[in-house]
């Protein structure tokens, strides 16, 4: 477990004073998964009032502010974006599209691959491959939407077209994207993976299929693979957990039993007093010291093995 330090400031999106019930946050985490729905979620937490407060307007406070969140102007003179399509044989279409950033500077560039929530390609992370891109790493992050039309423009309808989606194939689709970006003419052939919730599970589920072909792979808060697909993992693993996710921290014994077992090289952060989507600063579960330093402990793992 390793303890908080000083982080590099970043951005802050809200400086209201609110303090959202643990229970709500409970609700909510239940939504994002698809547990239960937008409607549940807001009628169980209007059940609840803390202190006066009523939990609808916790909830409420919750959803995703993405316009305040961005960090890096699709503008920003350091790097250049945008959208390309490439073959995904094997996926849900046979085509995929992605949100490619390319740092101003001479390249190549290390890469890395962009894994997004589990309802497609939203602003948080086309934000997170621009944070990317003026560090100097070349950065793609698909839309396993592409193939029922991209990312709607809100979290809901994302969440619903991404389950109706089959997952192996979309698995297959970022399998794909990851090859695209490794044999890039602007890339030097080093690969890393970071994902974010589901996203977190697809930067494991690469390190079981690619071999070297990964040097480095940073799960935030995703699934375990399973145990008898460790043995494959050849690439390091920063894993970035948040302390209060007692489904994603259920299944880290019997993770880590399997990468000590395999002399998978890796190290796990507990980041304390944070709950799941702690680094997605569009919502109230941001927790801006843990997120400064998880990402600059994820810049510094790339680094290391990238560069």
């Amino acid at each position: 477990m390793s303890s908080l330090q000083e982080p590099t400031k970043q951005h802050e999106i809200d400086n209201e004073d609110l303090v959202i019930d643990e229970r709500i946050y409970s609700l909510y985490d239940q939504y994002c998964h698809g547990f239960i729905s937008r409607r549940d979620f807001l009628k169980r937490a209007g059940a609840i009032t803390v202190a006066g407060v009523s939990g609808l307007t916790m909830a409420q406070a919750l959803f995703p502010r993405y316009a305040e969140a961005q960090t890096i102007s699709f503008t920003d003179e350091r790097m250049k974006g945008n959208y390309v399509t490439y073959p995904s044989p094997g996926g849900n279409s046979g085509e995929m599209r992605g949100y490619l950033a390319v740092p101003q500077t001479d390249g190549p560039h290390p890469a890395v691959l962009v894994i997004h929530e589990n309802r497609g390609l939203n602003p948080y992370i086309e934000d997170v491959a621009r944070r990317l891109a003026v560090e100097g790493f070349l950065a793609l992050a698909p839309d396993a939407l592409y193939p029922v039309g991209g990312y709607p423009g809100n979290d809901d309808d994302g969440r619903a077209l991404q389950k109706s989606l089959d997952r192996a194939k979309i698995m297959i689709d970022m399998l794909n994207g990851a090859n695209f970006l490794n044999a890039h003419e602007a890339s030097t052939g080093k690969l890393g993976a970071v994902g974010f919730c589901f996203g977190g599970g697809v930067v494991n589920f690469l390190a079981t299929k690619m071999g070297d072909k990964i040097q480095a792979g940073v799960p935030f808060y995703g699934s375990a693979p399973p145990a008898e697909q460790v043995a494959d993992i050849q690439s390091p693993l920063m894993i970035q957990a948040a302390e209060k996710d007692d489904r994603i921290n259920a299944q880290w014994p019997d993770f880590e039993a399997a990468l000590k077992a395999n002399d998978v090289s890796y190290v796990r952060n507990l980041y304390p007093g944070t709950g799941h989507g702690f680094h997605n600063n569009s919502t109230k579960r941001y927790n801006e010291e843990a997120a400064n330093l998880a990402w600059d402990r994820t810049l510094g793992f790339f680094r290391e093995n990238l560069v």
